[in-house]
């Protein structure tokens, strides 16, 4: 999925310097990832730790880590539903409705084509779990699978705050629904969808990564169709982009990023706390040391490396960037 922030690539780098920080055995720790996205960095610790902890305030992050963390057993037959899935007709319903160009409604997230599939299959799993026919493990990996899906036919240049005016090759596909696979191993593992500020005060364990944003651009609005598919709730949609309401991150804000960022570390009741940010953010280098100093012994980490960007002025023509990232360390006291 492409994702803003994603630490795909960083995934090396973050590994080995949480090794070299907390020792190459982690079989006893438990591992809470608050900002977990997409789940990328949970999955990499996942069958290395005890315990899992994932959390992100929004919901499509919700299914995804509820699927790749929370999962940890076979579920029986669950090709089958998937493939029920693929053979399903298509329906005219909310997302056909309203993000899609033949109903009338002005945008163009999906072809008339994959918006009436994603109606499809979205009113099949709900269907299926209204009925008790799935149980929660089976719900939350069909919803994730359609979720990726769904992505890979997006009509948008990478993040869903616009769409194109002309459908893309990747979107002219027909969509076909992969299965979303997830490591299997003994350990139970736990996902939230809450507010990282309020749950921190409600968990512990020994080591904590922190991805919160980095900048102005808020998730709720630059995923927003991820989440309508996700929740597949009836609301109206606000402009030519088609917004459902969401809430702003206290992180995406220059004047109270700094507040909030101090009181997570404060709350936190973990002996390693792993800060990943980069040199574009909010707060500056100085202004994480200054805080995280204060509550034990501070080290900075950082590398190099490419970074997609979408270019603001044609979509479809491209960039890279050479972005520093930086993974500061505290050991707290």
């Amino acid at each position: 999925m492409n994702y803003i922030g994603s630490k795909y690539k960083l995934s090396n780098f973050i590994k080995s310097t949480i090794h070299s920080v907390v020792g190459a055995d982690l079989s006893d720790k438990i591992f809470c990832d608050i900002f977990a996205g997409t789940g990328i960095v949970g999955r990499i610790f996942k069958n290395e730790v005890k315990q899992i902890i994932a959390n992100d305030f929004e919901y499509y992050s919700y299914i995804l880590n509820k699927n790749y963390i929370e999962n940890h057993q076979p579920i029986p037959n669950k090709e089958t539903f998937i493939e029920i899935l693929n053979t399903s007709k298509e329906k005219k319903g909310f997302i056909y409705e309203n993000y899609c160009l033949g109903s009338g409604s002005g945008r163009q997230y999906f072809s008339d084509e994959n918006g009436q599939k994603i109606d499809a299959v979205r009113q099949q799993i709900e269907d299926w779990k209204k009925k008790n026919e799935i149980d929660d493990r089976l719900y939350y990996f069909l919803l994730a699978s359609l979720l990726e899906s769904a992505d890979k036919v997006a009509n948008t240049a990478s993040v869903y705050g616009a769409f194109l005016k002309h459908l893309k090759k990747t979107a002219q596909k027909t969509m076909f629904i992969e299965p979303a696979e997830y490591s299997i191993n003994d350990n139970e593992h736990v996902v939230y969808n809450k507010d990282s500020n309020e749950l921190i005060k409600k968990i512990e364990g020994d080591i904590l990564y922190l991805d919160p944003p980095y900048n102005a651009r808020q998730y709720g609005a630059n995923y927003h169709i991820l989440n309508t598919i996700a929740r597949y709730d009836n609301f109206i949609p606000k402009g030519k982009t088609g917004l459902r309401n969401y809430n702003k991150s206290q992180y995406c804000s220059k004047s109270s990023v700094k507040k909030a960022f101090e009181e997570l570390i404060k709350e936190a009741k973990f002996e390693y706390i792993f800060l990943s940010y980069n040199n574009e953010g909010l707060m500056s280098v100085k202004d994480v040391k200054s805080i995280m100093e204060k509550y034990g012994k501070y080290d900075l980490a950082s590398t190099n490396y490419q970074r997609f960007r979408a270019d603001k002025k044609e979509n479809r023509n491209h960039k890279t960037n050479k972005t520093e990232e930086y993974l500061h360390v505290l050991e707290k006291t």
